[in-house]
């Protein structure tokens, strides 16, 4: 099925625009970006319908990349229904963020540059996704994290983009460093990183040696990392000083799930150990609730939508930590519609306020971009979980899974359900309704920023009818639930609470969300300034990093041992030389004393040895 060609065409259209794109037009540089992410998109679809059931996984296996004794790693691309997903999802959404991105970038400087960038983006993410071992799996997920770094740094004269990249680089490093030592691990037991051999091994009784818990902490560590889990969160939200098309794209649909992805990819290893998947489990519910509560606070457009994306990450957690691989995974792709739907909206609404993002500076909207308006709320009643739509398919599920494994669970969920629709309204009714508060003249996206934005709304209200569950079912079958009419119902309820609450506040009577904030005084404080925990990390972690590599490897190692031991044998060299030079006067008098002085010391040497023999 020729599987190579889908990451090769946006490589092409990296290496194009990368190369040559300064010399392009914008339009050569928009067909060349656009065009080979839509080549990907198209050959997606041509392997999919080309492979019909997927009933096993079809394996293209290229060359050996490296040979030590029995243990092989080869350059090998593999095809199932789970990747098929990622596939559709990451092209398919991929395509509409790039067409969204002409329009928005327009007048940006860069323009061949951050094309070139999202290509490369779009390159490594569908190696990540498309490779059949954890290392070539672990080169995408190397890769992804470039891209990013290069793309949240995009403003890169501005100090506040390049300390978001820094940030998102480093953090991401100490999730990768667990991926790494997980790899090690599975090597050392298993003796190779081949999924397919990988996994039937883990299936055999015979290996109940092999340390799983470990090896799955260790992984669940990267896949923190990556997906901006707690403690490794911080990154994400500051990830949104890239361009709007970045936050769409690689921080909402597509990067950010690539731990859901690993985790559920490594679903047989998993379920060998429940104590992991608990841990799994309790991480993504205390993440999607800890980061809902700060939603609910932000002023800044785009803050509110990052910090939803770490909680809905949070749910997919929950799905695969309780066992239900399929609804995790359902839930990434219908977060996917919506979540992009919801950054681009956003940056929709930027876009027509000439870069204000700030939700106090807004206000009345609906009448002067209607398009955007309609748009942004078929995301937010998506989000919210109302019925029929896609987010209600898929989050409801995980809910009735967790009850399932652990009430406490589904009573969180539920609560931070509510808090989503809550936060996630409050943000559309402070941006579309009311008077207009700012200085700017709106006006609406052209038709190549919103037509992106029409799509992803229809996708976002029936994208739940994709049976996705039952379509992964011969790789993670499902279980029957009985948990009763009223847990299931309850999501729906909670949503729609959400809403008129945030009606009520910010429409109906804005008062009283002024005497809420007030009345709730230090815990308001608090969650607003996102309970310090940019700040403690700060104090723990990077000022006595920073002040111990001043002192100790600065002034201590390099100025105080390395320089010292420098400095040292060229004072002592000059000093040497200082003395000899007094050898060196220039008079042809003082020479011959010198060797008169020197052929009589060397016979009275001579004499006392008992002379020549």
């Amino acid at each position: 099925m020729n599987l190579w060609l889908i990451p090769i065409f946006p490589f092409l259209g990296f290496l194009i625009n990368g190369l040559f794109g300064r010399r392009f037009p914008k339009q050569v540089v928009n067909v060349v970006a656009v065009g080979s992410v839509l080549l990907s998109f198209l050959w997606v679809l041509k392997t999919i319908t080309g492979l019909g059931a997927m009933e096993t996984a079809h394996v293209e296996r290229y060359f050996t990349w490296i040979q030590s004794g029995t243990f092989n790693v080869g350059v090998d691309f593999a095809v199932d229904r789970l990747t098929a997903i990622m596939l559709l999802v990451v092209t398919g959404v991929g395509l509409l963020i790039h067409t969204y991105a002409i329009g928005y970038m327009e007048h940006e400087g860069g323009y061949y540059r951050f094309f070139a960038y999202l290509n490369l983006f779009m390159f490594f993410m569908l190696t990540l996704v498309l490779a059949s071992n954890f290392l070539l799996l672990f080169v995408g997920w190397e890769g992804v994290g470039l891209c990013s770094y290069l793309l949240v740094g995009f403003y890169f004269t501005e100090k506040f983009a390049t300390d978001a990249g820094n940030k998102a680089f480093i953090v991401n490093r100490i999730g990768d460093f667990g991926f790494t030592l997980a790899m090690f691990l599975i090597v050392r037991h298993f003796g190779t990183l081949d999924f397919g051999t990988v996994f039937e091994q883990a299936k055999n009784p015979a290996n109940s040696a092999v340390p799983f818990f470990a090896i799955c902490m260790l992984l669940l560590l990267g896949a923190t990392g990556k997906s901006a889990q707690i403690p490794l969160y911080v990154w994400l939200p500051d990830a949104m000083a890239g361009p709007t098309p970045v936050s769409a794209l690689i921080h909402a649909a597509t990067m950010v799930t690539a731990g859901v992805y690993m985790i559920a990819r490594s679903s047989v290893l998993f379920t060998h150990s429940p104590a992991a998947m608990d841990w799994v489990a309790a991480i993504g519910m205390a993440t999607a609730f800890f980061a809902a509560t700060i939603g609910m606070a932000q002023t800044d457009m785009k803050k509110v939508f990052a910090y939803s994306t770490v909680s809905q990450l949070g749910y997919m957690f929950v799905g695969v930590g309780v066992g239900a691989f399929s609804a995790g995974v359902f839930h990434l792709m219908t977060h996917a519609f919506f979540k992009a739907l919801l950054f681009l909206g956003a940056g929709s609404v930027i876009h027509a306020l000439s870069g204000e993002q700030d939700l106090r500076q807004m206000g009345g909207l609906r009448k002067k971009i209607p398009i955007t308006c309609i748009t942004l709320f078929c995301g937010g009643v998506a989000i919210a979980g109302l019925p029929f739509t896609s987010g209600a398919a898929s989050k409801d599920l995980i809910l009735e899974t967790a009850y399932a494994r652990s009430p406490i669970l589904y009573w969180i969920g539920l609560l931070t359900a509510f808090m989503t629709a809550f936060y996630v309204f409050r943000a559309l009714f402070l941006a579309f309704f009311g008077k207009y508060r700012g200085d700017k003249h709106p006006h609406e996206a052209p038709f190549v920023m919103w037509a992106p934005l029409a799509v992803l709304a229809l996708l976002s209200l029936v994208g739940g009818l994709l049976s996705v569950p039952r379509w992964l079912e011969p790789m993670f079958p499902e279980k029957e639930l009985n948990v009763g009419q009223l847990i299931t119902i309850l999501p729906f309820i909670a949503g729609f609470l959400g809403i008129a609450l945030a009606y009520l506040f910010y429409v109906a009577k804005p008062s009283l969300a002024e005497t809420a904030k007030n009345s709730m005084g230090w815990l308001y404080n608090l969650i607003y300034n996102k309970y310090y925990v940019d700040e403690a990390y700060d104090l723990a972690v990077v000022n006595p990093l920073i002040q111990g590599s001043r002192s100790v490897l600065w002034r201590g190692m390099d100025a105080g041992l390395i320089d010292g031991i420098v400095n040292g044998v060229g004072r002592r060299s000059r000093g040497i030389g200082n003395i000899l030079k007094l050898l060196q006067s220039g008079s042809i008098r003082n020479y011959a004393a010198w060797v008169v002085f020197g052929s009589v010391i060397l016979l009275i040497a001579i004499g006392l040895s008992g002379g020549p023999r």
